[in-house]
């Protein structure tokens, strides 16, 4: 996957800078990406001349808001608002199927690894719109498909992903959590390589001025062409 060289910063004052992050580009140093020499954290201090601290977290394979702190000290109250369950995230995903309009899955869910203890995780969706596409696919003449819009409430690993394969309304594109057959007809008919779930909101009270934050990440290109393709721009602007 070709990645942008520099980040779209969709927010800067004097104590936060939000970007809206590619997918296929890791946050930040880690130990189970020992090989990587390409992270967005290096990319957006070497690009915003300044030290950043990260506030949250986005796993590599998805895009959208991603917040900053310019000091440990709002990087820490950040950090205390996300653990408080008083900031608001909302994603765009589509799944294969067409999930109720609206719902909730609790479902408890370990750490980074998958045999660890387990513990609550709550996400909130509602159906944004469906299609239906015709190509035969197992005993299924045709495939259906949703747009979603999800809350996560924790914070828990893969916790979107991991959830919507527990109820089998799996992301499109999740190689990890996923459906390998439609994953596969996306790639065929669609030339859809990548997850498509995406970071499109975060409504937060700024640590500092007390004013109440509300930053959007535009869907790229990529995102761009499913919506038009089945007619959903206007849906995902509401």
């Amino acid at each position: 996957m070709t990645l942008p060289e520099s980040i779209e910063i969709i927010h800067e004052d004097d104590e936060l800078l939000a970007v809206n992050k590619p997918a296929g580009l890791l946050v930040h140093k880690s130990k189970i990406a020992n090989d990587e020499t390409d992270f967005l954290l290096d990319r957006i201090k070497q690009q915003a001349g300044a030290n950043l601290y990260l506030a949250h977290r986005l796993d590599r394979a998805t895009s959208g808001v991603l917040l900053l702190a310019k000091s440990r000290e709002i990087a820490g109250e950040l950090g205390r608002a996300f653990m408080a369950r008083e900031v608001t995230k909302k994603y765009l995903a589509v799944v294969r199927g067409w999930p109720a309009g609206e719902g909730a899955i609790d479902y408890p869910l370990p750490g980074v690894r998958e045999h660890g203890p387990r513990k609550p995780a709550l996400t909130r969706w509602r159906t944004l719109a469906t299609t239906t596409v015709p190509i035969e696919m197992g005993r299924y003449p045709e495939q259906r498909y949703a747009l979603v819009e999800a809350l996560p409430e924790t914070g828990r690993y893969r916790q979107i992903r991991k959830h919507f394969h527990h109820v089998s309304h799996h992301i499109v594109g999740d190689t990890s959590h996923g459906r390998g057959d439609h994953n596969r007809l996306w790639r065929i008919h669609f030339g859809m390589h990548r997850m498509l779930l995406h970071g499109w909101q975060l409504e937060f009270v700024h640590p500092m001025s007390g004013t109440r934050m509300a930053l959007v990440a535009r869907p790229d290109p990529v995102w761009l062409k499913v919506l038009e393709r089945f007619g959903w721009q206007d849906v995902a602007e509401k």
